[in-house]
């Protein structure tokens, strides 16, 4: 079928070919609201649609946004950063292009030519978590990084609070008045930002309660439901005088294993031991028995900060990076600490975690 013309829109309105220009770009200043219609109703019924190659060449605009991430379109995790960018994208009539890079320096050299030389108004370049990154070669001036920020700055980048989140997390535990609180940490060579940033919080607020840190209770593990079951489970097994009573635990999956461990000895949620999470993941923290407290990470907000500070209807702030809010999301995995805790039995075998350095 041939695509229909500006010719073909004229004549089905009985005017002339430049009268249908103006009014579909928007220059009605001396043409009859009466007329306007007209033209719009019969692009409609000739379903005319603008060429926007040729109005890319006139206007130097293309109302596309190019978005480089690792594995974000790939996992479960940091999609609602996506859905927050193509929602700002829509709402300002733009077309937002993804590559997703698998984190292949090659494939993301090559993307970020291939966007560049298709003229994208705008870049946003993401990470899956929250990392400091070299700036890749090539990225245009005023490229927004997402959920990432650049090792020397000089680019706008978002980020989510996790030293605040890590305090939101801890205050929870606090002010349902326990006093001997865990943190389950991520073992891993390179810790992520995160994990420095939300331990930081944790020693905040211990300080502010006047609790003395207790090392045996920073336990790191492998990030999964496993590496939590094995990390509690040590924890659990302390004697009853150095048990925590309330856990904090890097992510949600890793909750999610402490609360095996938990049922595993006969424990109950909250009532003899408090636990908090971290991300709100989606089908895992509000499913739990009982429903999970955790500190959300704002992946939806994130990504729609990004679009309108690239797109320039929001100014980005006087420092380089911004850093998100995570609040905290109530549910019913924390009360008060047991008057007396139970001694629990053993979890068998599993992955044995390590205290934190």
């Amino acid at each position: 079928m041939a695509r229909a013309r500006l010719s073909d829109v004229a004549a089905a309105a009985g005017v002339s070919t430049a009268t249908v220009s103006l009014v579909l770009n928007d220059r009605v200043e001396r043409i009859s609201p009466e007329t306007q219609e007209r033209v719009r109703r019969a692009a409609s019924d000739v379903g005319y649609t603008p060429n926007t190659v040729a109005r890319g060449l006139r206007t130097q605009r293309t109302r596309t946004i190019g978005l480089i991430s690792d594995t974000i379109a790939t996992t479960p995790f940091a999609g609602r950063m996506l859905a927050g960018a193509q929602d700002v994208a829509r709402e300002h009539g733009y077309l937002l292009f993804l590559v997703n890079t698998e984190g292949d320096r090659a494939v993301e050299e090559q993307a970020i030519r291939a966007l560049v030389g298709q003229q994208v108004d705008a870049m946003i370049y993401a990470a899956m978590w929250h990392r400091v990154v070299d700036v890749p070669a090539g990225l245009p001036a005023g490229t927004v990084f997402l959920d990432c920020r650049p090792a020397d700055g000089g680019f706008p980048a978002v980020v989510p609070d996790d030293r605040e989140g890590g305090v939101a997390a801890v205050r929870e535990l606090v002010a349902a008045g326990h006093r001997r609180i865990a943190y389950v940490d991520v073992d891993e060579d390179d810790p992520p930002v995160a994990s420095r940033l939300r331990h930081e919080g944790y020693l905040q607020v211990l300080a502010e309660a006047g609790i003395t840190p207790d090392p045996a209770l920073h336990v790191r593990a492998e990030t999964s439901a496993a590496g939590g079951r094995a990390a509690v489970g040590h924890l659990l097994d302390l004697p009853a005088d150095h048990r925590p009573t309330g856990i904090f635990c890097f992510n949600d999956r890793m909750a999610v294993g402490a609360y095996v461990a938990a049922h595993r000895r006969g424990l109950d949620v909250p009532r003899d031991v408090s636990i908090v999470g971290y991300d709100d993941q989606q089908l895992v923290a509000g499913e739990q028995d009982p429903p999970l407290t955790t500190v959300a990470l704002p992946h939806a907000e994130m990504g729609r900060w990004a679009t309108e500070v690239a797109l320039g209807v929001r100014e980005p702030p006087r420092g380089s990076t911004y850093l998100m809010p995570c609040p905290i999301v109530r549910r019913d995995s924390v009360g008060p600490p047991p008057a007396a805790a139970p001694t629990p039995a053993g979890d068998g075998p599993g992955t044995t975690p390590r205290p934190a350095s």
